[in-house]
C-alpha cells in the first residue's frame, strides 16, 4: 500500500482560512493528493493583530480545519521595525525546537516547503530538512533583499546589503528547488550573474513558476451565497470598481483624477471598496471637488468581494508605478480575483510577462497619467458589445489557469521529482 506523503509548509504569515491573511498554503493543502500537509506559522497574526498564544507554550496545534496548523510562539510585530525583526527571529528560532517535537509526536515529513517573504523561514526550512535528510523546496514570493534596497536607505553595496545578498544566494544554492511566483523572477538570477549560464552556480533547471491565484469553486459559491446589497451595483451605469487598500502605494487619488475628467458623462460611476490611511482624505477631496460620480464604500468583508466584482463593468488594478519592479510580472491575488469575475481589467502600470496581455482580458496603461486611465475606461464603455463580451470571456477563461486546483497540480509535479 502506498504511504501517505507527509508535507510540512513553513510560512510565517499563513493563516486559518476563516481569518484575514495568506491562505495560499491552505489552498495547496486542500488539493494535494495522497498527502498529509501540516502548516507551520507565526502565532502572532500579522493581519489581525492578535496572538494565538498568550502563555509560555512553545507552540499550539489547531485542527479546526482539515489541515493541521502549528502556530509557533512569536511576539507582536506591530510596534515598529525592531518588533518586526524580533518577531521574525522568534519564528526562525522556534521552528527548530517545534519541528523536532512535532516530528517525535506525529512523524517526520517527506519534504519541506519553506516560503518567504523574509529569508529566515527559508533558511530554517533548508536546515530542518537537512537534519531530517529530506529535500526542501523554497518558495520565493518576494525578492528579498531587493525589496529592502528599493524601499529603504540600505544600499546593495553597503556592508549590510552585501551580507543580505550573500544570505540570499546561499538560499538559492542550497534549496533543492526554487518556486517563484512571478514568471520573470528568474531574470533576477541572470541579472546578478548567479545562474550557470552567466558564470554562477545556480541551475535554472531547479527553478519553477507557480503564481498566486484563486479558488474558482469557492469564488463561484461566494457569488451565489454572499450577495451584497448595494443599489449602485444594481444600477444600469457603467461601473468602474476598485477593491483594496486606500494608501499611497495604491494611488487611489489617480482614480479621482480620472473621475474628474469623466464627470460630464453621467453614465459612468466609480465605486471604491476598501479602507486605508488615505480614505478620509480622499473622501473629503471627492466632496470638495464635486465628484458626484465617485462613491467610497468603505471596508467590506472579503466574502462579498466576488459578488461585487461580478457586478462591475470593469475592475481597476491601480498602482503608483514607483518603488517596485513590474518588469518581472504580477503575482497579485487581486488580479486573479478580477479575472475570475469575468469582467475586463484595467491596470495602471504596464507589466512585464503580462498576464493581461497574454489572455487579452483588459488594458494596461503605459502612461500613468489620469488622462490615459480615463481614455481606457471610455474605450471599454464605448466598444461594441461583442468585443466587450470577448474581453469578459477571456478574463474568465484565463482565470482557469490560475485556479488553485491547477496550481497545486504544478506543485505536485515539482514535489514528485524529489519525493516519490
Amino acid at each position: 500500500m502506498k504511504q501517505t506523503r507527509q508535507v510540512w509548509i513553513f510560512h510565517h504569515y499563513a493563516t486559518l482560512p476563516n481569518l484575514n491573511g495568506h491562505i495560499r498554503p491552505y489552498r495547496f493543502a486542500q488539493y494535494l493528493k495522497e498527502t498529509k500537509t501540516t502548516i507551520f506559522a507565526s502565532s502572532y497574526q500579522h493581519f489581525s493583530d492578535i496572538n494565538l498564544i498568550d502563555g509560555d507554550r512553545k507552540y499550539i496545534i489547531n485542527t479546526d480545519f482539515d489541515t493541521p496548523f502549528v502556530f509557533v510562539r512569536t511576539p507582536p510585530s506591530s510596534a515598529g521595525k525592531a518588533s518586526r525583526i524580533k518577531n521574525m527571529l522568534a519564528f526562525y528560532q522556534g521552528l527548530f525546537s517545534c519541528s523536532r517535537d512535532y516530528a517525535d509526536k506525529y512523524g517526520r515529513p517527506n519534504i519541506i516547503i519553506a516560503s518567504s517573504p523574509h529569508p529566515l523561514a527559508l533558511i530554517a526550512g533548508i536546515k530542518v530538512a537537512k537534519a531530517f535528510d529530506i529535500p526542501c523546496i523554497c518558495e520565493v514570493r518576494d525578492l528579498w533583499p531587493e525589496a529592502i534596497f528599493t524601499a529603504s536607505s540600505i544600499g546593495k553595496n553597503s556592508i549590510t546589503g552585501k551580507l543580505l545578498s550573500a544570505g540570499e544566494r546561499w538560499i538559492y544554492r542550497h534549496a533543492d528547488a526554487l518556486i517563484f511566483t512571478k514568471e520573470g523572477d528568474t531574470d533576477y538570477l541572470k541579472e546578478r550573474g548567479w545562474d550557470i549560464a552567466h558564470g554562477g552556480d545556480i541551475s535554472l533547471k531547479k527553478c519553477y513558476y507557480i503564481n498566486n491565484g484563486v479558488d474558482l469553486s469557492e469564488y463561484q459559491q461566494q457569488i451565489s451565497a454572499n450577495r451584497f446589497a448595494d443599489s449602485d451595483l444594481d444600477a444600469e451605469s457603467f461601473k468602474v470598481v476598485y477593491t483594496g487598500a486606500i494608501r499611497p502605494v495604491n494611488n487611489v487619488g489617480n482614480i479621482l483624477d480620472a473621475a474628474k475628467l469623466l464627470l460630464a458623462d453621467g453614465s459612468i460611476r466609480f465605486l471604491i471598496y476598501g479602507d486605508g490611511n488615505q480614505r478620509e482624505e480622499l473622501q473629503r477631496r471627492a466632496v470638495n471637488e464635486g465628484l458626484t460620480n465617485v462613491t467610497f464604500k468603505g471596508f467590506v468583508d472579503r466574502k462579498y468581494i466576488p459578488y461585487i466584482l461580478s457586478r462591475s463593468s470593469v475592475n481597476l488594478l491601480n498602482y503608483s508605478g514607483t518603488k517596485y519592479n513590474w518588469s518581472r510580472g504580477n503575482s497579485s491575488n487581486k488580479l486573479f480575483e478580477y479575472m475570475a469575475s469575468g469582467k475586463p481589467v484595467i491596470s495602471t502600470v504596464k507589466m512585464g510577462y503580462s498576464i493581461i496581455e497574454k489572455y487579452g482580458c483588459g488594458i494596461e496603461l503605459v502612461d500613468l497619467k489620469s488622462e490615459a486611465l480615463a481614455d481606457a475606461i471610455l474605450i471599454l464603455k464605448d466598444m461594441p458589445q461583442e468585443e466587450y463580451s470577448n474581453f469578459c470571456l477571456a478574463a474568465a477563461n484565463g482565470a482557469k489557469d490560475f485556479d488553485y486546483v491547477r496550481l497545486t497540480e504544478k506543485l505536485e509535479e515539482v514535489m514528485t521529482q524529489f519525493c516519490k
